[in-house]
């Protein structure tokens, strides 16, 4: 089929490369070929000062946390979303010196229980807290500045 993003290639045992398999062609294909399929990986802000890498995926929800059978917990998607760029981010500068950490940061909102919590995650220190925006501009700045001050030990 002419156009076809699937294109025909030959299965290659690198250690470099994955092959895929198409069930159209019945024929493998490298990861080269099929890239442009894949979306985007881009955080919403990343700070590095020194030796450490700080991702922030902000997020703006009416309910920030998720509720199964009366307990609250982190939107999964969201979580498995940061733990990924941290962790690609980690294997992209493969320095063991370099220390990448992730945040999720909600809107604060109305309800009773807000997101405010830290996990160590296969090596990885990820974040979960809320930047109330219903304040004067220096405040939030000086929300931001704490973040930044709690992770990467810069201050503003």
């Amino acid at each position: 089929m002419a156009g076809d993003p699937l294109k025909k290639g030959r299965y290659t045992n690198y250690s470099n490369k994955i092959g895929l398999f198409s069930n159209k062609t019945g024929n493998f294909i490298s990861n080269d070929d099929v890239l442009e399929m894949l979306p985007i990986m881009q955080s919403d802000v990343m700070l590095e000062y020194g030796n450490k890498v700080l991702i922030i995926d902000a997020k703006y929800y009416t309910h920030n946390m998720q509720v199964q059978y009366d307990a609250y917990s982190v939107h999964s998607g969201n979580l498995y979303q940061i733990f990924t760029y941290v962790k690609n981010k980690t294997a992209e500068l493969n320095d063991p010196e370099k220390t990448v950490s992730g945040m999720l940061l909600y809107a604060k909102t109305d309800e009773m229980t807000q997101p405010s919590n830290t996990y160590r995650m296969s090596g990885n220190t990820i974040g979960v807290g809320t930047l109330d925006l219903n304040c004067d501009f220096s405040e939030i700045s000086a929300q931001l500045n704490s973040v930044a001050e709690r992770y990467l030990g810069a201050s503003a």
